[in-house]
């Protein structure tokens, strides 16, 4: 387990084991917006998101399979329209794959647990990291109980 900081704590939080469902078991659990997001690497337009100007505690875990992603000790207003993190809350919690898609060159981010798509990574984030993990909220469930 990799440790991660929540409110100011230390805290052990472990990636979930690999999720496995088909597609069909996917649009089933899934709302709309979700399945369109996670699985057919969709986005969410700007400043649409629940999560786009919330400040509240908390952990933000995979909206697919509840995997720990990031910690609200992170999130920061990037101006982007999207929230926007510093950092994972377990460095291992998402993988990174570059993305060619749509004329442009980016590294999209993933969640390593079940591979849903969350959004994409650049290098223009503040300190201490400078990277800016801009994710779509509709992939994120914000738990509170985390945040202590």
């Amino acid at each position: 387990m990799a440790p991660a900081r929540t409110g100011g704590a230390l805290r052990n939080l472990a990636v979930m084991s690999d999720v496995s469902k088909t597609d069909e078991e996917w649009r089933q659990e899934l709302t709309p917006e979700q399945y369109e997001v996670l699985r057919r690497k969709g986005t969410e337009p700007a400043f649409t998101g629940k999560y786009a100007f919330t400040k509240d505690d908390g952990m933000y875990r995979c909206a697919g399979c509840g995997a720990p992603l990031f910690s609200s000790d992170a999130k920061f207003d990037s101006g982007t329209g999207w929230p926007s993190f510093t950092e994972p809350a377990v460095a291992d919690a998402v993988e990174l794959h570059e993305d060619r898609s749509h004329g442009m060159r980016r590294t999209e981010v993933t969640c390593k647990a079940c591979g849903g798509h969350l959004g994409h990574v650049f290098p223009d984030g503040p300190g201490p990291t400078g990277m800016r993990y801009c994710i779509n909220s509709v992939s994120l469930e914000l738990d509170p109980t985390a945040g202590d």
